[in-house]
């Protein structure tokens, strides 16, 4: 267990020393007498935002992405995966509505958390990486947004998603090894393959979350600048706007990062350890026995998921931080 902390304090420090690195000096950021200039930044309140923001995100959207996960598992090499539609019927003929929601609670509990995580880590990587007049450029917010995805990765995602995957993956099996419910799931997962079992794929997970949360927060800041720009000095967009812009953002977000999500479901699955050598061994193995439209697989329901995700998760936070007198994004 010891080996496996060190290797997970390793890459959190990798992580953040990479983005240190990169980051201008402290420099005094320009006086601007508006109101949202006067807001302060209160890491306490980007956690509660994004935590509550992520909880309320992942329990709504969470048979969307039961629905995506089963998707690319049914996937296998000559045989045509079933179309999200037919694996809703499927489900809720077997299993009734209650079946989408298998594997719920790892998800909502960790996307609540990754979301915390994710939101604070972008605000004290934006505060590092502002310029003088204490604004933050296309690029700079890409960096912010990857440096975030990371740390959400190690602290939250992988531990969270292996988790709903595993149980997801035992759940179709005709007997289950593992009892129902995330925590004795989550202890039969433990104690069978320890601490590593469920920071397996902590690479492509690393990967996935940078990439995701370097596109995703990019587009929105951007976006919502540009739309700002003909706002009044002080006033906050509207909650539609916000959802608007989050909605876009999830949709450029999906095609620039399926790749890594396919390959981070296969990595994470019970038969990886025998399947796949590593990260690399996995890629090359989908695209040699499915082709590369199979490292697209599940974007349908992704798609439709994230659309969701990034509307609601960014009007949540936005709108609670407002409440709370804090800066926004």
């Amino acid at each position: 267990m010891s080996s496996a902390t060190t290797s997970i304090s390793d890459a959190a420090s990798s992580a953040y020393s990479t983005i240190k690195d990169v980051a201008p000096g402290p420099k005094k950021a320009a006086s601007v007498p508006t109101q949202t200039a006067q807001r302060k930044d209160k890491p306490l309140y980007s956690l509660i935002a994004g935590t509550t923001a992520g909880a309320v995100e992942g329990f709504t959207t969470y048979p969307i992405e039961y629905t995506k996960t089963v998707s690319q598992f049914a996937a296998k090499a000559g045989e045509k995966a079933p179309g999200p539609i037919t694996i809703v019927r499927n489900t809720i003929a077997k299993d009734g509505f209650i079946g989408l929601y298998s594997g719920c609670g790892a998800l909502v509990t960790g996307n609540a958390i990754k979301a915390g995580v994710r939101f604070l880590s972008y605000d004290h990587f934006k505060t590092m990486l502002k310029d003088e007049n204490g604004k933050l450029s296309g690029p700079r917010s890409l960096l912010a947004g990857l440096g975030a995805g990371m740390m959400e990765a190690i602290f939250a995602v992988t531990p969270s998603e292996t988790i709903k995957t595993k149980l997801i993956d035992d759940g179709k099996r005709p007997v289950p090894k593992y009892p129902k419910g995330l925590f004795p799931g989550t202890a039969a997962i433990v104690k069978e393959e320890g601490i590593r079992g469920i920071y397996r794929g902590l690479f492509p997970v690393m990967l996935r979350q940078g990439a995701n949360s370097a596109v995703r927060f990019g587009t929105y800041s951007t976006l919502k600048n540009f739309v700002s720009g003909s706002a009044r000095p002080g006033q906050s967009l509207p909650g539609g706007i916000t959802f608007g812009i989050g909605a876009i953002a999830g949709i450029v977000t999906v095609y620039a990062t399926m790749p890594l999500d396919v390959i981070k479901t296969r990595m994470q699955t019970l038969e990886a350890r025998t399947k796949y050598r590593n990260t690399f061994n996995c890629a090359a193995l989908i695209l040699r026995q499915e082709g590369i439209l199979a490292f697209w697989r599940g974007a349908t329901p992704r798609l439709a998921r994230l659309v969701l995700s990034g509307g609601i998760v960014f009007t949540v936070y936005e709108e609670i931080m407002s409440v709370l007198g804090a800066k926004t994004i």
